[in-house]
């Protein structure tokens, strides 16, 4: 099922490389971080189907606003997320919870989970490097962002904290 997700997500991004490449980094940083913590299976999977779409909304935001900023993709994501898992199959209680982490991925304060926890850490690991962010906005990320052993030791070591 999250094969599916994959592919249909590579399918909605076609022709966007670089956002496709964006989902999955995420995705597997997401799913190491998660094993790592020894999540259970279900909170693993609805993990890894919300960061594989987290930003589901961007396209609809860049053609609706001319602009793509976090707060527009937790507004618009949900519902085109909610589609595209109810087309695929996935039972409702993981759709909605998926469909909250999307709508909250920017929202960096009550993280009311691990599965939260661990999207936001594996989304600032990849926006770190990804907007070529300095060393001190990587350590400021570290001290307030990062809670997870796992997702700590990655961010410590990739930035060389």
């Amino acid at each position: 099922m999250l094969n599916q997700l994959h592919l249909a997500m590579l399918e909605l991004y076609k022709g966007d490389a670089k956002r496709i490449q964006h989902f999955c980094k995420v995705h597997s940083y997401a799913k190491l971080i998660a094993e790592c913590e020894k999540v259970d299976k279900q909170t693993l999977f609805i993990l890894e189907a919300a960061a594989l779409t987290h930003d589901i909304g961007i396209h609809l935001c860049e053609e609706k606003y001319g602009d793509c900023s976090g707060k527009l993709q937790e507004k618009e994501g949900p519902a085109i997320a909610a589609r595209l898992l109810g087309e695929l199959g996935f039972e409702k209680q993981v759709s909605e919870r998926v469909q909250y982490l999307i709508a909250h991925h920017h929202t960096y304060h009550n993280i009311d989970g691990l599965d939260y926890q661990i999207l936001v850490e594996a989304d600032f690991l990849v926006n770190l490097f990804e907007d070529n962010l300095s060393k001190e906005a990587a350590l400021n990320a570290y001290q307030n962002i990062f809670k997870t052993e796992t997702g700590k030791r990655i961010c410590k070591e990739m930035f060389a904290l």
